[in-house]
């Protein structure tokens, strides 16, 4: 059993290491073509829905985890943007990383990725301007950034392959975790009791599991091989969902750091948001 187990781990990590290098190279020789003073332009415009679009894709084309996000969101406030663009942005960015939404593509099927991608920036964009007409930008501190650095870089081969082994260093564990954690489940956890005590008909998962997936700190990055094994074995995919969004969503580190810039009362309730939208996300998952 436990060499079975051995060989799965080897398979998923080879699996995701192939994944994961190609598409991360990919996307960061891509990032010198993104014109990112036009970008930040249109966020600050006048048109809202617009710059909520902007916003999605802007948090798209990051490859930040939750925790890294941060800085970007002080500067984004620094530079006087909208509050809820920039709540939109903060509740998008850690869930809609454009590496492990391919790699999610390749494993869990598009549809699921689509529907995934879909849910999230919708959620994202309504609790943004919902907090901003509930005037929950009184709630921001006042902040000075420090040791961040903007600019458009000029990206090349090199560089790319520069930005691929800093991304590897700081994800890329996280994937082989998921994937040692994803191993352990499908060779040594019954697949009769992961399908009774957690299957379709159990909706009540849901909100648990989005709960759950905060404290956790599980990243999106180690989610995706352990939500494929959990699938496999008959889980039903609207509390994998939910756990997923919720981990990636809002991590404990990440709530730490957003006291330092948000009164109680708005970190509150970016918890609370997250554990809704995720919630929400796992019953349309559910659904479907």
């Amino acid at each position: 059993m436990w060499i079975e187990t051995l060989k799965n781990f080897i398979f998923i990590a080879l699996e995701l290491t192939v994944l994961f290098i190609v598409i991360s190279f990919l996307i960061s020789l891509l990032q010198g073509y993104i014109p990112y003073e036009k970008i930040e332009k249109k966020l600050a415009g006048k048109n809202k829905v617009l710059a909520a679009f902007v916003a999605i894709v802007f948090a798209f084309i990051t490859p930040f985890c939750s925790c890294s996000t941060i800085p970007v969101v002080v500067n984004m406030l620094k530079k006087k943007m909208p509050f809820g663009i920039v709540m939109i942005f903060l509740f998008a960015s850690p869930v809609l990383d454009p590496t492990i939404i391919t790699i999610m593509g390749v494993v869990l099927g598009w549809k699921v990725t689509i529907v995934y991608t879909v849910v999230t920036s919708i959620f994202s964009i309504v609790i943004g301007f919902v907090l901003e007409a509930l005037g929950f930008e009184k709630y921001v501190k006042n902040v000075v950034m420090s040791g961040y650095e903007e600019g458009n870089k000029n990206f090349n081969m090199k560089l790319a392959f520069e930005e691929t082994i800093a991304l590897m260093k700081s994800v890329y564990p996280y994937l082989i975790i998921g994937a040692a954690i994803g191993a352990i489940i499908h060779g040594l956890v019954p697949t009769e009791w992961i399908s009774t005590a957690f299957g379709d008909d159990h909706w009540w998962l849901i909100p648990i599991a989005a709960i759950v997936g905060i404290p956790l700190y599980i990243r999106l990055s180690s989610m995706i091989p352990i939500s494929q094994i959990l699938i496999m074995k008959g889980m039903a995919l609207g509390p994998v969902m939910a756990m997923m969004i919720s981990s990636a969503g809002a991590s404990l580190p990440e709530v730490i750091l957003l006291k330092s810039i948000f009164k109680r009362e708005l970190v509150f309730t970016f918890v609370l948001s997250v554990v809704t939208m995720s919630t929400l996300a796992g019953f349309i998952f559910y659904l479907i």
